[in-house]
Formats: structure tokens, sequence, C-alpha cells
């Protein structure tokens, strides 16, 4: 059966993004918002005094975050559209930025944003096969009429510091007017390769492994020299530009071969393999959810899973995941909230939460092998398969916990 998607050259989504009534609405001015940014953005301790205001802060700040889910929506099934019209190689998928995230950004000295103006409350993010396929779906996405490109960061023509490699798009969300109440929502597309997202993938694994924030550029400095490195050795594979410093392949090789001695660095990704417990609802064939929230326990490295089939439903679990850390200040968990065409997309597109280096440690590996010769290759379309579901034993448990707990307890 041909996909739907190819039945219409001229693509509307909004035949595919549903009811207006699906997603979470916001009834608050853009003042208020900013208000709340200032807000959130503070260490308040939580007292009987300070509680009304907070709630009333988060409250503003989760709808705001919220409102992007339908524009973010769009903006994935305009992606997935002009990957199938261009027969082009890569899936998608979408998320709304964790609170977590938000307030540390907004914490930061000389900004120059506030809450309303964040252009990366709702991503998407395209995973493509090859930088000629991000080349090409960038520029259609550029030259697209029915929302406004505001403007873009190539970081694979321009590498940043420590070796991030993606071109980002900033979209500002127009369409159908029945959406008028979302226009203007500022949409941030992340576009790379499959090599690129194994790297940034794995720095942010072992960032969580080792409980350092590598993906901000903060930790081991071994570790993001490392990573740097790698990032050099990934873009002589992609014949992309290399930054002058790391553009001598022997020295760049045999730093990376004296990293791996200091930190046992292959013998880490190994283990991260087997360090997270796949816990999860069950999947049914008749199941056709659209947003899964994920939970990566920083603890006892475990993920959790859940499906929605509303926006809606999937906002207001989300809301109130975060509800309790948002009080503390102290993050146990990372939770997300995603949108994907496909179950199958899940660990694909977020294998960060599952710890899943795979594919980077397998470039890693041919590497240490070649050691000054080109003698290695990379399979981008590799992928690991999903780890099986642990299996509930004794029915006196529950939960879906890896350290459950007895009933009543």
């Amino acid at each position: 059966m041909a996909n739907l998607f190819d039945k219409f050259v001229d693509f509307d989504d909004s035949k595919w993004i549903g009811p207006v009534s699906d997603y979470p609405a916001f009834e608050y001015s853009l003042e208020q918002v900013v208000r709340a940014g200032e807000f959130i953005a503070r260490t308040v301790p939580w007292t009987d005094e300070s509680a009304p205001q907070i709630r009333d802060a988060f409250r503003i700040a989760n709808a705001w975050r919220d409102s992007h889910a339908l524009p973010m929506r769009s903006l994935g099934l305009t992606l997935r559209h002009f990957i199938r019209s261009e027969n082009l190689s890569g899936f998608t998928a979408g998320r709304v930025k964790r609170m977590e995230a938000i307030r540390k950004k907004l914490g930061r000295r000389h900004i120059t944003y506030n809450l309303s103006t964040l252009q990366d409350l709702g991503g998407c993010r395209a995973i493509m096969s090859s930088v000629a396929d991000v080349a090409k779906l960038s520029e259609k996405l550029k030259s697209h009429r029915r929302h406004e490109f505001q403007y873009e960061n190539n970081y694979i023509a321009e590498p940043k510091k420590f070796g991030y490699r993606s071109h980002h798009i900033v979209i500002s969300f127009h369409g159908d007017p029945k959406y008028i109440a979302f226009f203007g929502r500022i949409i941030e597309i992340q576009i790379r390769t499959k090599l690129q997202h194994s790297w940034a993938t794995a720095v942010e694994a072992v960032g969580l492994y080792l409980g350092q924030n590598l993906k901000g550029g903060r930790g081991n400095s071994d570790w993001l020299r490392f990573f740097d490195l790698m990032s050099g050795e990934l873009s002589e594979i992609e014949k992309s530009p290399i930054r002058l410093d790391l553009s001598n392949r022997l020295a760049r090789r045999e730093e990376i071969q004296e990293l791996n001695h200091k930190l046992h660095i292959l013998q880490n990704l190994d283990n991260l393999r087997n360090v997270v417990k796949w816990a999860g609802d069950a999947f049914t064939p008749r199941d056709k959810p659209t947003h899964y929230i994920l939970k990566y326990n920083n603890y006892l490295r475990t993920v959790e899973v859940k499906t929605y089939t509303k926006p809606t439903q999937a906002a207001e679990s989300y809301d109130m995941a975060e509800d309790i850390y948002n009080k503390t200040g102290d993050y146990l968990e990372n939770i997300v909230l995603v949108e994907l065409e496909k179950i199958g997309d899940l660990r694909r597109a977020y294998p960060n939460y599952f710890l899943d280096v795979e594919i980077f440690r397998r470039i890693f590996a041919s590497i240490l092998k070649a050691g000054d010769t080109d003698e290695y290759s990379v399979i981008q379309q590799e992928r690991a398969p999903l780890p099986l579901r642990q299996e509930r034993i004794d029915p006196n448990w529950v939960g879906r916990s890896p350290f459950p707990r007895p009933k009543g307890a």
C-alpha cells in the first residue's frame, strides 16, 4: 500500500495535524510569560508563602512551552513530506524542551532572550543518511513558503567548539488560518547525518553515565578532547570541513590512542551497552501513539517509556512528571516528551536515553584498529536492536522498575 503522503504533491499538513482541541491551548499574555521566565530562572525556596507564586510561574511556563506542540507537529510533518517527495533517506522526531534545561538557559548571565523568545522550546530533528541529503533537506525547508525562515547555524560547515556538528534552522510557525492562535511560535530544526547523530548521542550518553554535562562543554577535559578529536575523524569520513587544529590525521589518531589508554574509552563504551535495563509499556499492534514520554533515572540507570495518542494528555503527564523536580531543584530523572511517526524510530531518534552508543563504538573500534591507515569502513545504516522488555515474574510485584516495590509498600 502506497504511503498516503505520496498522494499530496502540494502538501497540506492540516489534514494530518488533527483537531486543534487535541493540543494544549495557551490563555496567558506574553508579558506574563516573560515574568514567569524571570521567576523560574531563580532559585526560590519552596515554603508556604512562596508556593502559590511558584505554582503560578510554572503553570504559565508549562502552558507556553506546551503550546509549541502543534507547531512542532506541523514542522515534523513538513520534514517527513520533503524527505519522501525528494526521495531522500532519513527519519524525523520532535521534542519539547525539558524544564530543567529551560531554567538553566534562562539563568545564564548576559542572555539576550527571555522565555517568550527562546528558539528551541519546540524542536524537530531529522537524521539523514548523508551530508548531501542534509543539504538538500535544509534548502527545501528554507524555501518553504508556508512558514517563515528566521535564521540558520550551519555547524557542519563550521563545527562548534568541542566538535558538535549539525545544521540548525529556526522557523516561525504559520499555516492554516484555523491555527492562528499558534502563529509565530519558534521551532528549531536540527538536521544531521547518522554519523553526526551517533557522535552527539555518545557525548550525551557518556555525560549521563559520568554525571557530567559534556554536552554543554563542561566536565572532564580529557573526555571533551576525545570527542573533539572524534568529530574530526567523522568529518574526514564524510568529507566535511575539519577545523585546522584537527586536520593532521596522524597526530589526531595518536592522541586518540593515548586518550583511550588513559580513560579506557573502548571499555567504557562496552560497559554502557549493558548498563540500562529496559522498562516500558507493552506495545500492541493496535497501539498507534504519536507522543512518548521517556524517563531516564540518573541513579538506577533505567529507562521508562509511556505512550500517548493525544498531545493534550502527553503534555499534562509531562508537566506532572516534572513538577516534583521543579519544586526541589533536584532532577533525579531526565524526562523528555517526544513526537514520532512510528514506535520503531524511538530508540533511533533518542538513543542517548538508552545509553545506546553502539554505532559510535563500532566506528571508534575501527579507528583504533586502523591506526594511521584508512583501512576501515563505516556502516551508516547500522541499528542496534531494541532490548527485550523485562518480564514480570512474580505477580505480587507491581510497577515497571527493575527495582519494584511489593504491593502496599
